[in-house]
């Protein structure tokens, strides 16, 4: 038995590059263009059975869009959530090294141990998005489907299935509209997952 399951982060969202978590901005026309040109790239080899979306706007909007074109079913799964950073939402990096650098660093450095002010634990994040990705692989074996999530949620799955260190999860990037394969033969404890096509890089 084979699924598929493919990866899309979503495309840029107003206000651009910063540190965004649970802010719920949606796409701009830019992030609607970048992921509309992704599908359009790759519909010829897609069959997917079902689209599941985070319910953050700049995933769920275009996800349902997509939904109302291809007449395929819309899951929304919460624990596809980003990763939330307190007191560091709304801002850029390059603010927060003007003013908390040392804070940041130390995030870049040990996220386990120096998380945002006011953010989520990354333990916590880990268990809310590997109980997703475990109950979707369960739920849809044999089946084609699409998830259409952030780049932290993604982050995750690839360390899980790579044994890659969490703590360089930011060697692993994931640009805006990066679509990304993971088939997985078998299921239950003998199932192999394997990333077979990832548009960002690994950096080692």
């Amino acid at each position: 038995m084979q699924t598929s399951i493919d990866l899309l982060r979503h495309g840029e969202p107003v206000g651009g590059k910063q540190y965004r978590g649970h802010l719920d901005d949606p796409l701009s026309d830019l992030g609607w263009q970048q992921m509309q040109q992704v599908i359009d790239s790759n519909i010829s080899t897609i069959s997917w059975d079902a689209i599941l979306t985070s319910p953050l706007k700049r995933c769920a909007d275009f996800a349902q869009s997509l939904a109302n074109k291809t007449a395929l079913p819309l899951i929304i799964e919460p624990r596809l959530m980003e990763i939330s950073f307190g007191d560091w939402e709304g801002r850029t990096a390059e603010e927060l090294i003007q003013s908390e650098a040392e804070q940041l660093y130390a995030f870049w450095s040990d996220p386990f141990n120096c998380p945002p002010p006011a953010g989520e634990k990354l333990t916590a994040f880990i268990e809310r998005t590997l109980s997703a990705w475990n109950k979707i692989q369960t739920e849809w074996q044999g089946k084609q489907i699409l998830i259409i999530c952030h780049a932290g949620a993604i982050r995750m799955i690839f360390c899980h299935l790579l044994g890659f260190p969490v703590e360089r999860q930011f060697n692993i990037q994931v640009d805006y509209a990066s679509l990304s394969r993971v088939v997985i033969e078998g299921e239950a404890e003998t199932a192999l997952a394997r990333l077979v096509s990832h548009q960002g890089s690994v950096h080692v």
